[in-house]
């Protein structure tokens, strides 16, 4: 097809040159020695190249480009060249759906592969250096495309007086016979690096360098800095790049990290994240849904739930729980998804306990792999669920048309995994009925009240005792069109909350309404989401300045305590 160039570069364009056109990746509009990072050495180049590389006057082509030093006796020059080249450079580990690298083609058909797993990562290590520096080019070359437009959404007047007015500080306790202390959360599930590459299908709408991990984390940490959250609850944090510098990262922002990697294969868990000028860690207990010895619970989900004190100006016994949580993914698998959520529940009821038996303002964050409306949402929000005869694959909602169709069985989880069917568990709800003064009789039953002991051991029934409420109404009301918190190449649907324990029943349906509550959580406002058609103006999830598939969750409370 390149008539023109010389025998040697026709062999590297096979492998390496996709295209020639000035919108793909490789844009060369700055001189070279500008936006070409080349580390150690790549296949079609037979000599080592430091980084950066010096183009400088002295230099001259090596001995690989055969015919092309007769440019050095020319009028040839190298920038004149450059101004209308491009260069689309592959990677094989983000192959769309149904490619396969390399390395696996030789090994299916038969031929040996010589590459080691050194020379792999190497070779991969190069290409995103490159990769960055093709990305970092283009954003400077060319205007980037439209920033998705999301706006606060205010619930009180004294909110939006706080927010456009930061001087007025008084206004933080403005009644004497309550402490106020206002903060905000903001629930983010950040893409694992890992699983955007084993499901590269799903991003096939998305430029390639825009989804290396140098280029995006730099987008991620500077919505963070931007949206400035006192507490972040963080999904798919991969454990390499917590701990070589999403931890140092935030840290250097004020906050405190807390981390749970997954139990398997996965390399990414959840965090919790939350500024030391706000609160104080008071205890951190982290939630494995993996349990060896029962083989419904097989997946490597985790949890984190986090016990807060808040930093008052005054004198209070006040304390948040926080939970952050990623339920299992598979639509077929409702029964997997309620055991783990039920697990969730029975620590945040263990952690969030107070003395008197009451429990302290909850805040519960998370990508729950379910869409609004479905009986997993609807538990979380009612607090009840009877599941006789649900299939499995309608629990999470996800699917209009299931495939899971076997029934849920009752009960759901084994009774060896010691959490009742009020989502407590079982020891602790004995011991606090000792500690009401309520007796276990021991006496011995006949075979009628035998039947009637089992039947209610085998109800269908699921329960919680937390009230809790939505952030979001899922719903624009205006046109009635769906929010939408995660977009990618086959879907875009809310499956991200922010639920908290109101302050009363009415709060959420009235926000504007000043009430005279016992002490709980009051929410002020939230960001703002978009519809699936404003995502796709910014050519879908992740895109330039978005470098996640899911959107950013954020809340503003109030934590009134008598």
């Amino acid at each position: 097809r390149h008539s023109m160039l010389p025998r040697q570069m026709q062999r590297v364009g096979r492998d390496w040159i996709a295209h020639w056109n000035s919108s793909q990746v490789f844009s060369w509009n700055n001189p070279i020695s500008n936006c070409m990072r080349w580390v150690g050495h790549y296949p079609w180049a037979t000599f080592p190249l430091s980084v950066p590389f010096d183009f400088s006057t002295n230099w001259r082509w090596p001995l690989f480009f055969g015919p092309w030093r007769q440019c050095q006796n020319s009028n040839w020059q190298l920038d004149n060249f450059t101004q209308n080249c491009c260069f689309h450079l592959s990677n094989s580990n983000m192959k769309s759906e149904g490619g396969e690298p390399s390395t696996k083609k030789r090994r299916l058909s038969g031929q040996r592969d010589t590459s080691t797993p050194e020379a792999e990562t190497s070779s991969s290590n190069q290409k995103e250096a490159l990769c960055l520096s093709v990305a970092q080019n283009e954003v400077n070359c060319t205007s980037k495309r439209g920033a998705i437009q999301r706006h606060w959404e205010y619930f009180c007047q004294h909110s939006r007086t706080m927010k456009t007015s930061e001087s007025k500080a008084t206004n933080q306790s403005n009644r004497d016979s309550e402490a106020k202390f206002d903060f905000t959360v903001m629930s983010y599930n950040i893409l694992s690096q890992n699983l955007l590459e084993d499901n590269s299908h799903l991003y096939k709408h998305c430029q390639q360098p825009l989804l290396i991990w140098a280029y995006r984390f730099p987008n991620i940490l500077q919505e963070i800095k931007q949206l400035d959250a006192d507490v972040l609850c963080l999904q798919e944090v991969q454990d390499d790049h917590y701990r070589r510098e999403i931890k140092s990262s935030l840290e250097s922002l004020g906050y405190h990290c807390e981390y749970k990697v997954r139990t398997g294969r996965k390399p990414d868990g959840c965090a919790i994240c939350f500024k030391t000028s706000k609160f104080s860690l008071i205890s951190s207990s982290p939630v494995e849904f993996f349990r060896r010895d029962i083989p419904l619970l097989d997946r490597d989900n985790v949890g984190l739930v986090l016990l807060l004190q808040p930093r008052l100006h005054c004198k209070t016994t006040a304390a948040v729980c926080i939970a952050n949580t990623h339920l299992l993914y598979n639509p077929r698998r409702g029964d997997i998804k309620l055991t783990q959520l039920a697990m969730l529940l029975a620590e945040i009821a263990n952690v969030a306990c107070r003395k008197d038996g009451t429990f302290c303002p909850i805040i519960i964050c998370g990508d729950f792999n379910s869409v609004p409306g479905s009986p997993l949402y609807s538990f979380i929000k009612e607090g009840k669920l009877n599941y006789k005869g649900l299939p499995i694959g309608k629990v999470s909602g996800q699917e209009q048309f299931p495939r899971g169709q076997r029934i849920l069985s009752i009960p759901i989880w084994p009774q060896k995994l010691g959490i009742s069917q009020n989502c407590v568990y079982e020891i602790k709800h004995r011991q606090k009925e000792e500690n009401t003064g309520e007796k276990i009789k021991e006496e011995k039953l006949g075979d009628t009240e035998k039947i009637v002991v089992a039947s209610e051991k085998l109800s269908s029934k699921l329960q919680h005792h937390f009230k809790l409420s939505s952030v979001y109404s899922h719903y624009f009301p205006e046109t009635g069109k769906p929010e939408v918190t995660t977009c990618h190449s086959r879907s875009a649907v809310t499956v991200d909350y922010i639920f908290f324990s109101a302050a009363n029943d009415n709060i959420a349906a009235q926000p504007d309404k000043e009430d005279s509550c016992n002490g709980g959580l009051k929410l002020l406002g939230r960001l703002a989401l978009v519809t699936e058609q404003d995502l796709w103006t910014v050519n879908g999830l992740p895109n330039e300045n978005n470098s996640s598939d899911h959107l950013p969750l954020l809340a503003e409370f109030r934590l009134i305590e008598r």
